[in-house]
């Protein structure tokens, strides 16, 4: 019987209005071929979201669409998670040998700590993982203290969300969806100047661990590759993560390309490396020029296989995955993933570091 490698789930928050919709429409716009379920909230009369992603271009009747997307009514996620999330993941699981990915959109408010906490059940943590969370910041809200697009609106969903602690200011919420995050996206970088770009930056850094990797957007347009496939088994470490309701739940010209082309693809050929002194390498570079993958395959010296890596922030696997073809040439190849990256600083300073 084959067994079924668990489902990777995409966990995306943020405030009313931060542009997580448009993320999503741009992630299934962008799917590939990828085959993903989303799953989005409905609150009262902003439950526009469910429409506007069956309407997308994504390659599939209406009906079929109507089958990808499951709407939860009633607001936010971590209230609703035990009455509606249960039994929708559950048939999610039973399908899961005919999809690739999930997709969760919480409401402006929704916490997603607990939701995350979710995945720690029996039933779901066997068949699925958190891939990631991404938290979308509205980066012009942020700088102009209101943390949110549309503060009275986001004030009247905590008034009706018997969960909330009423009189948390927003930052305080703003601050529970950036201690969950995996991934933070400065969205609306066209719409902010760079001077309070950074100190967007600067705030948005106080609340996250070193290792959460902050990446600017215009209107969600990111590469898949950068999106998903991230595998940081959220679930495993969440309870770690403090959060301010814990106890509640156990247009500047140069960043109007801050999209898609503001991302860098670089490809480096090495000789024969040590294995130990090329990840090192790699960890220091990833860190010095905020690298967000590391893709490819080393040539380990007096080792007949090739060493495949994959890396994501700091963090390396890396495996021996098949034997090198007797004419096949023993080289190293990566590819390296993020923003503003120059090509021949980076293989200097590698070479530099591997001697060779």
């Amino acid at each position: 019987m084959k067994t079924l490698a668990k489902l990777p789930v995409t966990i995306v928050t943020g405030f009313l209005g931060s542009g997580k919709t448009t993320l999503l429409r741009h992630m299934l716009d962008n799917a590939q071929g990828r085959r993903i379920a989303v799953i989005v909230n409905e609150f009262g009369e902003l439950g526009i979201d469910g429409e506007i992603l069956k309407q997308c271009a994504i390659g599939c009747t209406e009906e079929e669409a109507s089958g990808r997307v499951y709407e939860l009514a009633n607001g936010c996620l971590c209230c609703t998670v035990q009455e509606e999330f249960f039994p929708v993941m559950r048939e999610l699981v039973a399908r899961r040998g005919d999809l690739d990915h999930i997709l969760i959109e919480t409401s402006g408010l929704a916490l997603p700590k607990p939701l995350v906490q979710a995945f720690q059940w029996p039933e779901i943590r066997s068949a699925c993982t958190v891939d990631a969370v991404i938290t979308v910041v509205d980066s012009p809200a942020v700088a102009a203290g209101t943390f949110a697009a549309f503060p009275e609106q986001v004030d009247a969903q905590r008034k009706l969300d018997p969960n909330l602690d009423h009189e948390s200011p927003l930052h305080e919420l703003f601050a529970d969806q950036l201690s969950s995050a995996d991934l933070v996206i400065l969205n609306k970088t066209d719409l902010i100047d760079p001077a309070d770009l950074a100190k967007v930056r600067l705030e948005v850094a106080e609340e996250l661990p070193p290792a959460v990797k902050v990446i600017e957007a215009s209107s969600g347009r990111l590469p898949l590759d950068v999106l998903l496939g991230l595998g940081a088994g959220s679930e495993e470490h969440i309870d770690s993560r403090h959060s301010h309701h814990d106890h509640h739940h156990d247009g500047d010209d140069d960043h109007d390309d801050h999209d898609h082309d503001a991302f860098d693809s670089i490809s480096i050929e090495l000789p024969q490396a040590d294995e130990s002194l090329l990840l090192d390498a790699l960890t220091q570079l990833v860190v010095k020029h905020g690298i967000l993958r590391v893709k490819g395959f080393a040539a380990i010296p007096n080792k007949p296989m090739r060493l495949l890596i994959q890396g994501v922030g700091t963090r390396f696997d890396k495996h021996f995955d098949r034997k090198w073809g007797a004419d096949e040439a023993r080289t190293t190849r990566l590819v390296l993933i993020g923003q503003e990256l120059d090509a021949a600083q980076l293989e200097a300073q590698l070479r530099a570091a591997l001697s060779v």
